[in-house]
């Protein structure tokens, strides 16, 4: 039986980015091959359109780069895709590095600058919280 996993749609060449296009990645591809992974995006999930505007994590929020505080959007996404995981029983995810939704040990550093420092995405740290596995596109 393969394993159903929750996986960041945009590694699945969904457009879903906040640019409107995606990262596909051939190695999360071919792994549809063995296991079934489930995509999802917290942003949109949490009410954000595609494309929209750069959000970065700063001091456990979530900003555009106008300024505008949107950690509720995330909030709700994390929440949506836990429900998804808990629905299925899913106990394991991969996940976009670097993300502000779903990064996994390194996040950007809130300035826009480019800077990666140590840190979970909002979706992750829940998932995690909740004792689902997250790996990154970069651990496979």
């Amino acid at each position: 039986m393969k394993t159903i996993k929750l996986c960041s749609a945009c590694l699945l060449g969904i457009n879903c980015k906040d640019n409107g296009k995606n990262n596909r990645n051939e190695k999360i591809i071919e792994l549809t091959r063995r296991e079934i992974l489930i995509p999802v995006c917290p942003e949109q999930l949490g009410g954000l359109p595609t494309p929209r505007k750069r959000a970065r994590q700063r001091k456990g929020r979530i900003y555009k780069e106008s300024g505008e505080d949107i950690t509720r959007n995330f909030n709700r996404g994390a929440k949506e895709v836990l429900k998804i995981a808990e629905l299925l029983g899913i106990k394991e995810a991969i996940f976009k590095q670097r993300s502000p939704s779903c990064g996994v040990g390194q996040i950007y550093d809130g300035n826009f600058s480019g800077t990666v420092i140590k840190g979970d995405g909002v979706t992750t740290a829940l998932l995690k919280k909740n004792g689902i596995k997250v790996i990154s596109e970069e651990e496979l």
